[in-house]
Protein backbone atom coordinates (compact mmCIF):
# COMPACT_ATOMS: atom_id res chain seq x y z
CA UNK A 1 0.00 0.00 0.00
CA UNK A 2 1.16 3.56 -0.66
CA UNK A 3 1.10 5.98 2.26
CA UNK A 4 1.49 9.74 2.21
CA UNK A 5 3.96 10.75 4.88
CA UNK A 6 4.40 14.34 6.03
CA UNK A 7 7.74 15.26 7.59
CA UNK A 8 7.99 18.60 9.39
CA UNK A 9 11.58 19.72 10.03
CA UNK A 10 12.09 22.69 12.36
CA UNK A 11 15.06 24.36 14.05
CA UNK A 12 15.63 23.27 17.63
CA UNK A 13 13.74 25.55 19.99
CA UNK A 14 16.87 26.53 21.90
CA UNK A 15 18.71 27.69 18.76
CA UNK A 16 18.46 31.04 17.02
CA UNK A 17 16.49 30.91 13.76
CA UNK A 18 18.10 33.57 11.48
CA UNK A 19 15.43 33.16 8.77
CA UNK A 20 12.70 33.56 11.35
CA UNK A 21 14.39 36.68 12.73
CA UNK A 22 14.62 38.20 9.24
CA UNK A 23 10.93 37.53 8.58
CA UNK A 24 10.09 38.92 12.02
CA UNK A 25 11.83 42.17 11.08
CA UNK A 26 9.89 42.35 7.81
CA UNK A 27 6.58 41.77 9.58
CA UNK A 28 7.43 44.49 12.07
CA UNK A 29 8.19 46.87 9.19
CA UNK A 30 4.74 46.06 7.78
CA UNK A 31 3.16 47.10 11.06
CA UNK A 32 2.24 43.56 12.13
CA UNK A 33 3.30 44.07 15.75
CA UNK A 34 0.95 41.42 17.14
CA UNK A 35 3.08 38.60 15.67
CA UNK A 36 5.59 37.81 18.41
CA UNK A 37 7.71 34.99 16.97
CA UNK A 38 8.49 33.32 13.65
CA UNK A 39 10.24 29.98 13.11
CA UNK A 40 11.04 28.84 9.57
CA UNK A 41 11.25 25.14 8.74
CA UNK A 42 10.66 22.61 5.98
CA UNK A 43 7.59 20.59 5.07
CA UNK A 44 8.38 17.43 3.10
CA UNK A 45 5.81 15.05 1.60
CA UNK A 46 6.85 11.48 0.82
CA UNK A 47 4.91 8.75 -0.99
CA UNK A 48 6.01 5.51 0.69
CA UNK A 49 5.17 1.95 -0.37
CA UNK A 50 4.95 -0.10 2.81
CA UNK A 51 3.12 -3.09 4.27
CA UNK A 52 1.54 -0.96 7.00
CA UNK A 53 1.47 2.51 8.52
CA UNK A 54 4.16 1.69 11.09
CA UNK A 55 6.57 0.58 8.34
CA UNK A 56 5.89 3.75 6.35
CA UNK A 57 6.59 5.86 9.42
CA UNK A 58 9.78 3.91 10.14
CA UNK A 59 11.06 4.44 6.58
CA UNK A 60 10.30 8.17 6.80
CA UNK A 61 12.08 8.39 10.16
CA UNK A 62 15.15 6.73 8.65
CA UNK A 63 15.10 9.22 5.76
CA UNK A 64 14.71 12.13 8.19
CA UNK A 65 17.54 10.95 10.45
CA UNK A 66 19.95 10.23 7.59
CA UNK A 67 19.14 13.02 5.12
CA UNK A 68 16.18 15.32 5.68
CA UNK A 69 17.06 16.80 9.08
CA UNK A 70 20.32 17.85 10.72
CA UNK A 71 20.01 16.49 14.30
CA UNK A 72 22.52 19.04 15.60
CA UNK A 73 20.26 21.95 14.60
CA UNK A 74 16.82 20.51 13.78
CA UNK A 75 14.12 18.16 14.99
CA UNK A 76 11.44 16.43 12.94
CA UNK A 77 7.85 15.25 13.32
CA UNK A 78 6.17 12.64 11.14
CA UNK A 79 2.51 12.03 10.32
CA UNK A 80 1.14 9.31 8.05
CA UNK A 81 -2.08 9.02 6.04
CA UNK A 82 -3.31 6.63 3.35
Amino acid sequence: MTYTVQVKVMPLKELLDPQGKAVMGGLSNLGLETIKDVRIGKHITLQVDAADEASAKEQAATAAKKLLANPVMEYFEISVSE
